[in-house]
């Protein structure tokens, strides 16, 4: 698959609490790229699975030759200092993760200060709070950076990946930052007519899929720029040195003199061709199959995952974001994924028991995902998060019912499998063995 590393997204936002509406109030149209951006890369993180954000601020306590980290049993921000104090969040805090990070980062030769009863910092609570308000709901680590080398901030990034890849949970990590302060003349650190270079650098270091040029920016222009960005972007990087690079600008804009930029750097939930690929075959199979009554062959040159055979689910939906029909396999049924994304697309269109066949004037109303089920393993209720892992129940009479991951209105996992066991036809309270399996989730854009 795409990715075999525990850290599956990260990715760069910026942190001008005038972004949050009961800070910002009418300002808020001037930022309005950055706002809907925000909302996209919390639906990103949200698919690649991640149970626990790492933040990383430039605005935490600033030790000379220590990393710091936020410690308690939750981390709490609010607004007050920004005219909003009615406006606060809180999120529990992922110790275990915490204390493995600050293991590895031992092992190096860092030190983590855990700092307690410390409300967040606004580089922390301004991200978090959009990643709450889109929906993301899960563990954090709050860090904060150092005075010591770009180098070291590069090594500790790797050793954030290394306590990541250990703890086995799928973790994202969140650089917050903003670039340039000195972009306008009224800017808020003042005006600098080549500040602009600095945010260009970036911005073009992501577009080339090249994030690692970051990192050897002239430190000179950096100082120009008067930029708060750079420290919290070369952990990052440092972070998914060996992973493969997925970067996207989803925004950039600077209305106040400073820039804002919303990027991904790493997305272990897709690739660049599959991520479209996939879905693209779904609707191509159904749309031949509704106009033509035909069956259509996969053809051409097909990335490697397609190749092989895996089970998946498809699913329809309409623009306003309705279900309009599900069909999947709990085990591989055909040689290659592509010809089981091809039968299972076919089948969701005409098969649900739950909806009529799909009629040619429907289909520019649909949107597709397919979801590629990663092997599943024996679990227990207490260990379900209908969140993160999707659940197959099966009684002893070998009547098996499947739920994906993430499903609106699914909470708790009794729920989960209750619904499972009833799409299997297994009566409330029978025996049942449980499996839990994690899925990558590939989805029109």
């Amino acid at each position: 698959m795409a990715n075999q590393s525990a850290l599956v997204f990260s990715g760069i936002v910026p942190h001008p609490p005038i972004m949050v509406p009961e800070v910002g109030q009418e300002s808020i149209a001037d930022v309005k790229s950055s706002i809907d951006a925000m909302a996209e890369f919390t639906r990103r993180l949200i698919d690649s699975n991640a149970e626990t954000v790492i933040l990383i601020s430039p605005h935490a306590p600033l030790e000379l030759d220590s990393f710091v980290a936020y410690a308690g049993t939750e981390v709490r921000g609010d607004f007050a200092n920004f005219r909003a104090p009615g406006t606060q969040l809180s999120a529990p805090v992922d110790q275990e993760l915490l204390d493995a990070i600050t293991k590895h980062a031992s092992s190096s030769n860092y030190v983590i200060d855990q700092i307690s009863d410390s409300k967040l910092d606004h580089g922390t609570t301004v991200p978090l709070y959009f990643l709450l308000k889109n929906g993301w709901s899960g563990k954090v680590v709050a860090l904060g950076y150092s005075f010591l080398s770009i180098n070291d901030h590069l090594k500790f990034g790797g050793c954030i990946r290394k306590a990541i890849d250990d703890s086995g949970r799928s973790v994202a990590f969140v650089a917050s930052g903003d670039l340039s302060h000195r972009l306008k003349p009224d800017a808020p650190a003042g005006y600098n007519p080549g500040a602009y270079l600095f945010d260009r650098q970036v911005v073009h270091a992501l577009e080339s899929n090249n994030p690692q040029s970051i990192v050897a920016i002239d430190p000179g222009l950096r100082k120009l720029a008067g930029e708060c960005g750079y420290r919290s972007m070369v952990v990052a990087i440092g972070a998914t040195r060996e992973l493969e690079k997925h970067c996207e600008v989803l925004s950039y804009e600077a209305p106040f003199g400073v820039g804002y930029l919303v990027a991904q750097l790493t997305d272990g939930s897709i690739t660049d061709i599959e991520g479209n690929e996939l879905p693209k075959l779904a609707r191509e199979a159904v749309e031949a199959f509704t106009r033509h009554h035909i069956e259509i062959e996969p053809k051409g040159r097909l990335s490697e995952l397609l190749t092989v055979p895996a089970p998946c689910f498809v699913s329809l939906k309409t623009r306003d974001g309705d279900l309009r029909g599900c069909i999947g396999t709990i085990e591989a049924m055909r040689p290659t994924l592509a010809e089981e994304i091809v039968t299972n697309a076919i089948h969701a269109a005409t098969r649900d028991p739950r909806f009529a066949e799909v009629t040619e004037d429907e289909l520019a109303n649909l949107r597709y995902s397919v979801d590629v089920l990663m092997p599943p393993e024996p679990t227990v209720m207490e260990d379900l998060d209908p969140l993160v892992f999707g659940v197959i129940v099966e009684d002893y009479e070998g009547r098996r019912g499947l739920l994906l991951p993430d499903i609106p209105g699914v909470e708790s996992a009794e729920q989960q499998i209750a619904i499972a066991a009833r799409k299997a036809g297994i009566r409330p309270g029978a025996p049942v063995q449980l499996s839990r399996f994690k899925v990558q989730r590939f989805r029109e854009r």
